[in-house]
């Protein structure tokens, strides 16, 4: 199966042109967020005022990485229960982000939103958070540096390997997934 290369930014056509399943290498800059920090923006959303990242056409990954190693931009850095930011994702996605990498399911609300936006939800591996780390060639906090691993950071990535979970349609690899294996069974 080819891989799919994608750079950012990462627009909503580009989006729409994956489907649940396909593999893809990600390449360019990419964003950090977990709940702490999706708190603080969804905050600032709801408020009128200026995002601390261009969260028009981004990927945001959702890991607190551990500390960087000498000679290395970022220590581990594996993906987190995505299902924690959903109460905040419909407005990011809302906002144009239109990529986001975790793990787990993800709620009605936040499909919603991909299939109305043009966004997509990108599965890592959990496990493998040593192995990712090596994709990310520079790592930058650029805002929240007060939430230590849950700071935004800016991350530059290279070839950076995902599942495209949930597509811009609302195809859901959990689901299919689930359907072939009782076909198969």
């Amino acid at each position: 199966m080819a891989q799919i290369r994608i750079q950012t930014p990462f627009t909503p056509e580009a989006a729409r042109q994956l489907r649940a399943g396909d593999s893809c290498l990600i390449s360019g800059v990419i964003y950090t967020a977990r709940d702490a920090a999706h708190k603080r923006l969804w905050e600032l959303a709801n408020q009128g005022k200026p995002l601390p990242l261009d969260i028009q056409n981004s990927i945001v990954y959702f890991v607190g990485p551990t500390p960087a190693r000498e000679g290395q931009s970022i220590g581990s850095a594996g993906p987190t229960t995505a299902y924690r930011m959903d109460a905040y994702s419909p407005t990011m996605i809302a906002l144009g982000q239109t990529g986001m990498i975790g793990k787990g399911k993800r709620s009605t609300q936040v499909i919603d939103a991909m299939k109305t936006n043009g966004a997509v939800y990108f599965g890592a591996i959990g496990g493998c958070g040593a192995l990712l780390g090596k994709c990310i060639k520079k790592a930058e906090i650029i805002a929240y540096e007060d939430l230590g691993a849950e700071a935004i950071r800016r991350l530059e990535v290279e070839d950076f390997p995902v599942i495209v979970v949930i597509d811009s349609e609302g195809n859901n690899l959990y689901d299919i997934g689930r359907e072939n294996y009782l076909k198969h069974k």
